[in-house]
């Protein structure tokens, strides 16, 4: 048995788990969802329904993830030797931005595409206030640091840099000069290539 097993949907978030699992050098099998006929393990493991979920068939029993963000944090812990991790000095932007990506930038984009975002009124109580804010911060910081920690890749981009790359392929995010950069240097990645050839491939069989 392959050490996790990984729920997933090609046209989904499980693209962001690939990639990481594959960071990690991660020995996983993948189980294919139709979203129509959902599996009865998939179920069991998120009552919810939702893909991505990674099974961790790990001493001492299963342990169950899901929730894309916190499925790349997970694997870069159990994988430290992926050297994904963050050491003291990067910790901060690490979960600052790791964080900010799964909430703000994932609600604004959202809210955006789907036509339910706050007025200027109701901005206050939204936890990313306006998609414009929220593009300012990522641009800021990504104009002044290659990646999420400054010059060095971490697991937090797979997760961030997902969500950049994503809104340039599908316009929820502005074709800036600091988010072109940033996804030009994580497309090259050995990693993302093989995660993303895998997934294109399944899309591509899928349609035929």
């Amino acid at each position: 048995m392959a050490a996790y097993t990984f729920f997933t949907q090609p046209m989904s978030r499980g693209q962001i788990v690939r990639w990481a699992l594959h960071e990690v050098n991660a020995d996983y099998e993948h189980v294919l969802v139709d979203l129509t006929n959902k599996p009865a393990a998939l179920i069991e493991a998120n009552p919810i329904g939702k893909v991505p979920v990674i099974v961790h068939h790990a001493d001492g029993g299963d342990r169950v993830v899901s929730e894309s963000a916190a499925i790349c944090a997970y694997l870069a812990e159990m994988h430290p030797d992926a050297g994904l991790l963050p050491d003291e000095t990067e910790l901060a932007p690490y979960l600052r931005w790791f964080f900010f990506a799964a909430g703000p930038v994932e609600q604004a984009t959202t809210a955006r595409s789907m036509a339910f975002e706050p007025d200027a009124q109701q901005q206050g109580m939204a936890g990313w206030g306006s998609l414009e804010r929220t593009i300012a911060m990522l641009d800021t910081h990504f104009s002044a640091n290659d990646y999420v920690c400054g010059k060095r890749f971490t697991m937090a981009d797979v997760y961030v840099g997902s969500q950049v790359d994503w809104g340039l392929i599908f316009g929820t995010m502005p074709p800036n000069e600091s988010f072109a950069a940033y996804v030009e240097r994580l497309q090259a990645r050995p990693a993302y290539v093989a995660a993303k050839s895998i997934d294109n491939k399944l899309i591509e069989d899928s349609q035929k």
